[in-house]
């Protein structure tokens, strides 16, 4: 599975009428990899995510998921790819097993082979419990687990994820990312879309950007995930060296601006022009005998990245 050529788009485009939802995506998302699709509302992640799955038709461009077309061959793609959208849409009468044994069933598995992959999706994603009661009953997120159950019924090389962490709790969340871990370490290629970028932050690999319908260039990604950001101190509980000659002339041998520190409850915030910056503040602080026991960007790269291409009325469509 890890020598599949993943996904790979070039100058896709999808109209409705007079609005051009996706007017040039171009991209793609390797083999092994998780890839972050990141976007505002109306940027056209999920039309685009439609695309890709075989459900529109581009009006323009070319695209091939693990080697297939989804024009020309889409029940080549349907085989080969998990689709989660971003709601279940669970049959109303069926069980959580009985979804996954007819989905299954539908990618052609025999009936002793679905029963035994639902049973064995429903441990992984946390629904033994609740296997048997009707899948309309389930919360949100209980829903979010069993459409990412039904996605991988036919273990496809390929994963399209709308929004899979929406409604999860915490614990559920954690689970989430080391499942996708762990799915793109066995070869699989990932494409997530997700409004929760610190989420996205601790799993992906790269990131592609959509802004007004068409994917950023590097170049301009590169530019946007750079320059100052916000970076968080915190000392040894009880400790306060803010205010000592120590701290401030370990910031000032760093080339840091004092006075542009400021408190955020107990922990200082700091604007860092690099991470180069960033590694010389920090390596002067512990040279200068400060108790540190955090430092990090307030903000992780995705979000810097997506905040840097512009303000909220030159990033929606």
């Amino acid at each position: 599975m890890a020598d599949t050529p993943g996904i790979v788009a070039r100058g896709l485009r999808r109209s409705f009428g007079d609005v051009h939802a996706v007017s040039d995506a171009t991209f793609e998302a390797p083999a092994g990899r998780v890839t972050a699709l990141v976007g505002p509302n109306g940027s056209g992640k999920t039309t685009l995510l439609l695309m890709l799955a075989s459900l529109l038709r581009p009006d323009a461009g070319s695209v091939r998921i693990a080697g297939a077309d989804p024009v020309e061959g889409a029940a080549d793609v349907r085989a080969r790819i998990g689709w989660m959208p971003d709601a279940l849409g669970a049959w109303p009468s069926l069980t959580a097993r009985e979804t996954l044994i007819v989905t299954g069933r539908l990618y052609r598995l025999p009936r002793e082979r679905a029963a035994a992959r639902a049973a064995e999706l429903l441990g992984l994603v946390g629904l033994v419990d609740l296997a048997d009661r009707p899948a309309r009953v389930l919360s949100r997120g209980q829903k979010q687990r069993l459409g990412l159950a039904r996605a991988l019924v036919h273990d496809p090389a390929v994963l399209l994820l709308d929004e899979p962490a929406s409604g999860l709790d915490p614990q559920a969340r954690i689970e989430l990312r080391v499942l996708l871990r762990g799915l793109a370490a066995d070869g699989r290629t990932i494409l997530v879309s997700s409004h929760v970028l610190s989420e996205l932050e601790e799993i992906a690999d790269g990131a592609v950007y959509m802004v007004k319908g068409a994917t950023v260039a590097d170049d301009r990604v590169a530019r946007a995930g750079s320059g100052t950001r916000d970076w968080r101190i915190r000392f040894l509980p009880g400790r306060d060296p803010a205010a000592s000659g120590e701290f401030v002339s370990a910031l000032v041998g760093a080339g840091v601006d004092v006075s542009t520190v400021r408190r955020d409850r107990s922990d200082l915030v700091v604007p860092l022009a690099s991470d180069e910056t960033a590694a010389a503040c920090l390596a002067s602080l512990v040279a200068a005998g400060l108790p540190v026991v955090e430092f990090a960007p307030v903000t992780g790269r995705l979000e810097q990245t997506f905040l840097g291409l512009g303000t909220p009325e030159d990033r929606a469509s």
